[in-house]
């Protein structure tokens, strides 16, 4: 083994907002780590200049921080392999790259584009399965390359793929996996600004940085008999790898920026709760072989292990993740949600001040069952932050008729009667007295009585309303209905 403390890595590139895709595979490298008492590493990958987003670095390490994944070490933090950012470390490729020209696993390559794209031409038309590099320059002599070199020259630097063999590993998920290298392109690993490709830089920084374990995305399936090769050529112990199954859409197709929300920051936006993404994306490729669905953060590095991730692609199901922030949103406590509802308030625009604490907490408990988002308490129940101003029509033509009024006024004395603090069964018996005093079925009063005190056909418990809005204001909403509605 390379390293008695497994150490994994998460290496995203800095070119916007943190995908899902990357949540689950940075997500899988924090659990396994935490699984195996090892280290779990953050390395940004920041050579490929074009695509470089400012602010990027910032967005990646904010949004992994928010889900709970705190890393050991990364480039905010440090370490004995640091720093964490390849385009600092620009001379340790460099010199890796001449080690293996040196060696005859590397070449100079001086083509041109305009040569480049006319070899590309050349091959598509010859239908050729694949382009690829035909090793124009590895038979340039030394003197050659060096006339070049001391000229000026653009150049690249390029792998020596040898035709005719087989590059094979072991994958945890995939298991044996097979290339043949006739079909590896001699890949750049230096390209012509100085900076290495993603090939050569991850190859050497998870060597020095001694991860054991690269978990990564299927995607990169297809490169890592160029990294076997590397590994091969450098003398080095190869890692253990295990490629993750690819995120689809319901449709099967890969799941992309164009069929919707893709990264975390927009879930977040959205008002879904850490908890129930990290749960939902832990589950898009691996189970722990029985039916629980629901997991805190701690529970999922209990149980997971790359063993019982599956090759097929995962369906992202936007209503299963839905589901899970409705069940998480009910897990909690009440105080817990307390500060998010009045954040939800304020960019709502509605005023609170003169809301208690306890107020608030009463309508989240009310509430809980019926909503699936802290936002969705204004949505559905806005009557507990604002007074009613209007009617379901629905429900005011079903259950007000002309005797209504006088049946309500009866039930507001009864009301009136109560102690400071009534409780949900006195409001009951309150209403059940009344019916049985008019010798009129209860539905007569509890319709007409979310309909006075919310205004609306349909909510939490009819005498859960008036215990959170308290007796004085019960009463007078059913006042303001009996003028209104008559």
């Amino acid at each position: 083994m390379i390293n008695d403390t497994p150490r994994v890595r998460f290496a995203p590139s800095p070119t916007g907002y943190l995908h899902v895709g990357g949540l689950r595979t940075a997500l899988y490298n924090y659990l396994f780590a935490k699984r195996n008492n090892g280290k779990f590493v953050l390395r940004i990958e920041d050579t490929d200049r074009n695509r470089y987003v400012e602010g990027a670095v910032e967005n990646l390490i904010n949004a992994l921080k928010w889900c709970g994944l705190d890393y050991d070490e990364g480039p905010d933090k440090g370490g004995d392999y640091g720093p964490y950012m390849q385009s600092q470390r620009l001379e340790i490729y460099k010199e890796h790259a001449l080690q293996l020209v040196e060696n005859g696993h590397a070449y100079y390559c001086f083509c041109t584009p305009a040569r480049l794209e006319e070899l590309k031409k050349e091959q598509q038309a010859a239908k050729l399965p694949q382009a690829k590099y035909d090793k124009h320059c590895l038979s340039l002599s030394n003197d050659e390359v060096a006339a070049k070199l001391n000229a000026g020259e653009q150049y690249v630097i390029r792998l020596n793929v040898r035709p005719g063999q087989k590059v094979a590993f072991t994958d945890i998920i995939r298991e044996y996996v097979e290339f043949d290298s006739n079909n590896i392109d001699d890949q750049v690993l230096i390209k012509g600004d100085g900076y290495p490709t993603y090939h050569l830089a991850n190859v050497v920084d998870d060597h020095l940085m001694k991860i054991t374990h690269v978990v990564r995305g299927e995607e990169w399936l297809s490169s890592t008999p160029k990294h076997v090769l590397l590994y091969d050529f450098f003398g080095w112990e190869k890692p253990i790898f295990a490629h993750l199954p690819l995120l689809l859409n319901p449709d099967r197709s890969k799941l992309s920026k164009r069929q919707g929300d893709v990264a975390v920051e927009d879930y977040r936006a959205k008002g879904y709760f850490k908890e129930a993404l990290v749960n939902f994306v832990s589950l898009l490729g691996w189970n722990a072989g029985d039916d629980k669905e629901f997991y805190y953060l701690n529970e999922l590095a209990e149980k997971f292990s790359l063993e019982r991730v599956n090759k097929a692609g995962a369906v992202f199901d936007i209503e299963k993740l839905n589901w899970l922030n409705a069940e998480h949103l009910r897990a909690k406590d009440p105080a817990d949600l307390l500060q998010t509802l009045k954040d939800e308030l304020t960019a709502a625009g509605i005023g609170f001040t003169d809301k208690t604490d306890d107020y608030l907490k009463n309508v989240i408990a009310v509430m809980k069952e019926r909503v699936s988002f802290v936002k969705e308490y204004i949505e559905k129940s806005p009557y507990f932050f604002l007074p009613v101003t209007s009617y379901d029509e629905n429900s005011k033509l079903k259950n007000w008729n002309p005797d209504t009024g006088a049946q309500m006024t009866r039930l507001k004395d009864e009301f009136l009667k109560l102690g400071d603090s009534p409780v949900k069964e006195d409001y009951e018996s309150a209403l059940k007295n009344v019916a049985a005093e008019l010798n009129i079925g209860a539905g007569k009063l509890i319709h007409p009585l979310r309909l006075s005190t919310s205004g609306m056909a349909a909510g939490p418990g009819v005498y859960d309303i008036p215990v959170v809005l308290g007796k004085a204001e019960t009463v007078k909403r059913i006042e303001d209905a009996i003028t209104r509605l008559q």
